[in-house]
């Protein structure tokens, strides 16, 4: 045994490699027929006007498409009170900066929306050497309609987060929502998720998950180990 796990010969381990095959086949159709699932939901058409400040600017929810008929919002947590960006948040953020170019060429914007001030945000991805579009929502309600942001009361007495009742929220959490416009520039939401529902977008998880430690994380908080980027000191 070695880190408790068997040592086998060659074919003992291609026939357990094969038997796992099975099941990882079987899951990749079922992640295909829930993506299926997820594009075939219902669409809410989005009513309010939001204004955000940005780079480019005072823009709305509909210039975020920036002319494309998709749009990706990563709900980043950055508060008004706030220094820094949230270190997970940033986690996720190393991961779909540079691929956000990708999304491009498939008729998708992504942009990271947060309540911090439009100037701290721009310090801190310039710390970090991002190049995705983040817009503040400061002024608007964006994130608190979108259920990553809540108010003294919900937060007193509790609120919705990732579609149930919680209590002891802060202030805000993460998320994805996305959008889709239409020919006549109407536009609707017509996804979002919370919590374990973004691990998808993280690919450094991914690839953690196939080595044999795993993710290796602290059952509370998991994330605990994670810090910026430039502050693990290696």
């Amino acid at each position: 045994m070695t880190d408790h796990h068997a040592v086998v010969d060659h074919e003992d381990w291609l026939k357990a490699r094969t038997a796992l095959l099975d099941d990882e086949k079987e899951f990749t159709r079922l992640r295909d027929e829930l993506s299926r699932k997820r594009r075939e939901l219902p669409w809410e058409a989005v009513e309010k006007e939001y204004i955000f400040d940005g780079e480019s600017g005072r823009q709305t929810l509909s210039e975020l498409f920036d002319g494309r008929s998709q749009l990706i919002v990563y709900h980043f947590m950055f508060g008004p009170d706030d220094e820094q960006g949230c270190k997970s948040c940033s986690f996720w953020a190393d991961n779909f900066d540079r691929n956000i170019v990708h999304l491009n060429a498939r008729d998708v914007s992504m942009v990271a929306v947060s309540r911090a001030p439009y100037e701290r945000l721009a310090a801190y991805r310039k710390r970090m050497g991002w190049s995705f579009d983040w817009l503040s929502s400061a002024e608007n309600d964006f994130n608190f309609d979108f259920g990553v942001s809540f108010t003294p009361e919900e937060r007193e007495t509790g609120g919705v987060y990732n579609y149930s009742a919680r209590s002891g929220l802060g202030p805000d959490r993460e998320g994805v929502s996305v959008f889709k416009e239409d020919e006549g520039g109407k536009v609707f939401h017509t996804y979002s998720a919370y919590a374990r529902g973004i691990d998808m977008l993280n690919a450094a998880y991914n690839y953690l998950d196939l080595v044999p430690k795993g993710r290796d994380e602290d059952p509370g908080p998991p994330q605990s180990w994670v810090r910026r980027r430039d502050e693990y000191g290696l």
